[in-house]
């Protein structure tokens, strides 16, 4: 089954922008399908990468997997534009894509908002995939990730604040610039545009489940930039941390949602294997 179109208007302040939003069904493409030398025709897949989700990890088992079909995409320079402006550009960038096309790319890997790929729907299948984590497990890490891996020369502009600014943890984790990040990243687009929602506590066992339903075996497994700070809520004062779950209240919803989304995957998935059992059982019993 393909993605099933449903057209939906965006409001952004004063800003209206109509999408062809999907809906996923099952999307399954194979390696068959894809040779370096040729235009892998039958699907592309495009692969949100959120901060802090083991999205490095994913994008090195993309590339090995894909090869030259591969590309980055992490020039959109994060959050630090005004929401406006984020909106405005992911549009502006689509309708680009959109005349442009994608050539021989079989698979978009990076920080950048889903929407800006959606105009391409109506000319190709997309599958849109990504990551999810603990919202709040997140936001920490991203912190102490940012306070180790600071570099003058080349951080993007919020990174070089928060650190020349010294921002606490407090101030980096009530900021109204990464509040609900995930909410920021996937403006105009539901989660169940998603074909695919990895949770990252999760992502030995997911991965596994990705490649064998999209790619028709397991993707080759890395896991860089682990974080040390896994177990970081477990430290903070209960208060705290209460006050930050509820400042971020609809990433926690989100994360929720995907979870949710998650298990019922696996129930449906152990329901078709029991029916396929069942009729392997009834075919032997009448051969």
């Amino acid at each position: 089954m393909v993605c099933h179109q449903v057209f939906k208007k965006i409001h952004v302040g004063d800003f209206i922008y109509e999408t062809n939003v999907f809906h996923p069904g099952r999307s399954d493409f194979r390696r068959s399908h894809y040779h370096q030398s040729e235009v892998w025709s039958v699907v592309t897949l495009i692969s949100v990468h959120l901060p802090k989700t083991a999205g490095t990890s994913f994008r090195l088992s993309l590339r090995e997997y894909f090869g030259e079909g591969y590309r980055d995409d992490y020039a959109d320079g994060g959050l630090h534009r005004s929401t406006r402006d984020r909106c405005t550009l992911a549009i502006a960038a689509a309708r680009t894509i959109d005349a442009q096309g994608l050539g021989d790319v079989a698979c978009i890997h990076g920080h950048f908002m889903p929407v800006k790929y959606l105009l391409l729907s109506t000319r190709s299948p997309l599958t849109y995939v990504t990551w999810l984590r603990d919202p709040i497990e997140r936001l920490l890490s991203h912190y102490y990730y940012w306070q180790e891996s600071y570099d003058k020369a080349t951080s993007a502009p919020h990174h070089r604040q928060v650190i020349e600014e010294g921002w606490t943890l407090e101030q980096f984790c009530l900021s109204e610039r990464f509040r609900n990040l995930y909410t920021q990243y996937l403006w105009g687009f539901p989660l169940e545009s998603f074909a695919f929602i990895g949770i990252t506590e999760f992502y030995r066992e997911d991965i596994v489940e990705f490649g064998e339903r999209f790619l028709g075996h397991a993707l080759p497994l890395h896991r860089l930039n682990a974080s040390v700070h896994s177990q970081l809520p477990k430290c903070f004062d209960k208060a705290f941390l209460q006050r930050v779950r509820a400042f971020h209240s609809a990433d926690v919803q989100l994360y929720r949602r995907a979870v949710d989304m998650r298990s019922e995957r696996h129930r449906e998935g152990l329901m078709r294997r029991d029916v396929l059992f069942l009729e392997a059982a009834n075919d032997a019993k009448h051969a």
